[in-house]
């Protein structure tokens, strides 16, 4: 499913009906246990399942009016070793409508995963740290002959029992449930690891010699029951296996339910409550019900600083809007009988009666919603590349470990040669490097980014900054501050500079308006006292007017105060995109302000960066062409697209990707959040809206734009790293084996070998903090 895509026509004839159906799926692990699922779900006649790892669902469709039950669908998914269960289903008829049916178990599934996606980080942080602090004199003691004490491998031993099988039980779990089921992943290889290295050493602890007082163990030299009287021992292989491997596991499990976040963020937008409003004998009777239960033509009441219910169209009142989070637009936009208001809006100040136009899956908040569900189903490859390979690479080690040791035996080599041979497969075979090829290169890119204010999500972020072409800016909170601010002060012929702002923020310092408040802060600023004005009322979408000295002083649009007769009001000018803001006293013009939204003051070097990097910038904005043009050409970009809404935003992304070109989307706001899913590199600035930081590959923390370059720089090249750490873990592994096997070497040296790949992996990771 591309993102954008309507999910009701994405696999379907437009004339037919379809179903579709969410579930909550659990015990997923890895990009493998995705495969095996999808698999399974997609061998169900007619059925297109996705399985998105983030989110921990799975998306279902069929277009054929019959199909599947929902207990056909979860004894499916249970049958392929993992647990779930149907959150909502939904059908579309000939004419397009939806139909949604939400579980009973829907709102407790919910909750459920997050509870358990908490438990799981905090059972692997306390599982890392208990490994940690116990493999630290594991392997000091068994890399350092002189560190070994009378009876120091039994107490390395005692030590090995927790790590191996407290610490690495998430490993060893996965394992044998996939095992049972008749599959491998890559926790096979890692428990296979654990299980060789601790077997041996407890035979060749209890049986082998290994365990009488006096013993010593160097990490040089040949060892093994072919060369000397007692063999070697491998506890310090699997605490070293266990431990940067539950590293690994828990700096992935942090950010899986990233995506998933966003989409909840996003939906909590919505309130759960709405007034409704019926007439009868002559009068209003209101009722507080479910917002799910309007439907459309139903009115309903917003209170001032009550969220819009659903979409609808203004019936009474007068107000202004903050619809902010959702078009980006930085002015509360105002309203009156016939505006059309989106439902997640804040009302301001005015009571409004709304009449509902669009309600449930139809209403702009649910279809962002899908947008951004639809945007986040992808595969990276470079994330499960390790993965895909292990599906081939795990059963042919474990058969080439089985014929190692029996072609020893049939050569008449002793047992525990044919032994030692085998585990030296198993043993050099061990997945460390694969393993922390991609999580040793996150931590330490991401590292070097956090220092610049920045914060990389995860490996998909690496493979999405390479070669990107074009970079689509939003204006509002990205390349200006999100606030209002004056501009420029212009008083009349006689009048003073600071007499015409103590004036004016005199009449405004009640007011919660943004303009009010940006003239109120520059007097502030200046050290200017607010004049006292008196009986101040707000006149809705022209300004505010009171008392001042016994006459009567007016601030808003130039276009009121022409029309209350104030002469040079209708020929006030301004900054080009500015909102400008005239002062009257008595009739009089004092003068006027300029307040916009400020540019920040590094915008214009980070754009020249950007195509300093060779990308192509577009401002796409909801904001007016006046406003759009202004910020445009003060910071260098000739590419505007204004007016936009936030499906306008993902329309240009897709444009832009249709047209071959890789995309990055960079934005502050919940307009921004699917248009930031949809593109190759989302990056939301870090003062913006939690929905679009949870959206984004990428958040710039010090909502500094000009990290945006140094982000893109990082990206790329940690997704490089990350394919030489593959390129070597692998080339290490089609070596290696081959060695052990014809004998070359044995488990101790296997044992170092495994722990050499792993160093290097690590410190070519490390090359990162120069980035």
């Amino acid at each position: 499913m591309q993102p954008g895509a309507d999910p009701a026509r994405s696999s379907a004839d437009p004339a037919r009906p379809q179903t579709e159906v969410e579930l909550a799926v659990t015990g997923m692990t890895c990009a493998s246990c995705v495969a095996r699922v999808e698999k399974k779900l997609n061998k169900i006649p007619g059925v297109t399942a996705i399985v998105n790892l983030a989110t921990e669902k799975a998306h279902v469709e069929w277009a054929d009016a019959a199909g599947p039950s929902d207990a056909d669908l979860v004894g499916t998914v249970e049958k392929a070793g993992y647990g779930a269960t149907v959150l909502r289903r939904i059908t579309t008829d000939d004419a397009g409508e939806r139909t949604v049916q939400a579980s009973e178990a829907a709102r407790g599934a919910e909750e459920a995963a997050a509870r358990a996606a908490s438990a799981r980080v905090a059972d692997l942080r306390r599982r890392f740290w208990a490994a940690l602090v116990l493999s630290t004199p594991i392997v000091a003691v068994s890399m350092a002959p002189a560190w070994q004490f009378p009876g120091w491998q039994w107490a390395v031993g005692a030590l090995s029992l927790p790590v191996a099988f407290w610490c690495g039980w998430p490993f060893l779990k996965a394992a044998w449930r996939a095992g049972r089921h008749g599959s491998t992943t890559m926790d096979t290889l890692v428990a296979l690891g654990i299980l060789a290295s601790m077997g041996w050493s407890a035979w060749a602890l209890l049986w082998g010699g290994a365990g009488r007082i006096g013993y010593t163990m160097g990490m040089t030299g040949i060892h093994g029951l072919g060369h000397s009287g007692t063999p070697h021992l491998y506890f310090e292989s699997a605490a070293f296996i266990v431990t940067f491997l539950l590293l690994g596991r828990w700096l992935e499990s942090r950010s899986r339910r990233s995506a998933g976040d966003a989409l909840r963020s996003l939906l909590d937008l919505a309130p759960t409550t709405a007034t409704r409003v019926r007439r009868e004998g002559g009068g209003v009777v209101e009722e507080t019900i479910d917002a799910a239960e309007l439907e459309v033509g139903d009115e309903f009441l917003v209170r001032p600083g009550e969220t819009v219910a659903t979409d609808g169209l203004v019936v009474e009142g007068e107000s202004a809007v903050d619809a902010s989070l959702l078009t980006g637009e930085s002015i509360p936009v105002d309203v009156g009988p016939g505006s059309k208001l989106t439902g997640g809006a804040v009302n301001t100040f005015g009571a409004l009666t709304v009449r509902a136009v669009r309600v449930g899956e139809e209403t702009t908040l649910a279809r962002m919603g899908r947008l951004l569900t639809e945007a986040q189903t992808g595969k990276a490859p470079v994330q499960r590349l390790a993965d895909k390979v292990s599906a081939v690479f795990v059963p042919a080690v474990i058969a080439i470990a089985a014929i190692a040791f029996a072609t020893r035996l049939a050569l008449g080599n002793p047992l525990e040669m044919a032994l030692a041979s085998a585990i030296t497969v198993l043993v050099v075979a061990c997945p460390c490097a694969l393993g922390l090829a991609t999580p040793t290169a996150l931590l330490v890119g991401s590292g070097r980014a956090s220092r610049l204010g920045i914060l990389i999500k995860g490996p998909e972020t690496l493979e999405s900054a390479h070669g990107v072409q074009t970079i689509v800016l939003d204006k509002t909170g990205t390349l200006t501050t999100g606030t209002m601010a004056v501009s420029a002060v212009r008083p009349a012929e006689g009048v003073g500079e600071r007499e015409l702002l103590a004036a004016a923020a005199g009449v405004e310092r009640g007011s919660e308006h943004p303009i009010a408040k940006a003239i109120v802060a520059l007097a502030h600023e200046r050290g200017i006292e607010p004049k006292a004005v008196e009986s101040v009322a707000a006149r809705a979408g022209n300004g505010v007017e009171g008392i001042l000295d016994g006459r009567r002083i007016a601030a808003g649009t130039a276009r009121w105060l022409a029309e209350e007769g104030v002469e040079g009001a209708s020929g006030l000018g301004g900054e080009p995109g500015a909102s400008v803001v005239g002062v009257a006293l008595e009739g009089s013009l004092l003068g006027a302000f300029d307040i916009r939204d400020a540019v920040r003051p590094e915008s214009a070097a980070a754009v020249a960066e950007l195509k300093s990097l060779g990308l192509h910038p577009v401002l796409a904005t909801g904001d007016n062409e006046a406003a759009a043009s202004a910020v445009a050409a003060e910071v260098g970009i000739d590419d505007v697209r204004a007016g936009i809404l936030p499906e306008g935003k993902v329309g240009i992304v897709e444009e832009l990707r249709a047209a071959g070109q890789k995309v990055a989307m960079v934005g502050d706001g919940v307009n921004d959040a699917a248009a930031l899913a949809g593109a190759d590199l989302s990056i939301a600035m870090g003062s913006g809206a939690d929905v679009a930081k949870e959206a984004a590959d990428i958040t710039v923390v010090s909502s500094d734009i000009r990290s945006v370059g140094a982000a893109i720089r990082i990206s790329a090249q940690t997704l490089r790293i990350i394919k030489e750490n593959l390129a070597w873990a692998f080339g290490y592994n089609v070596v290696a084996i081959p060695v052990a096997v014809a004998g070359f070497i044995v488990p101790g040296i296997a044992a170092a070998a495994m722990a050499s790949s792993s160093v290097i992996v690590v410190a070519n990771s490390l090359r990162l903090r120069r980035a």
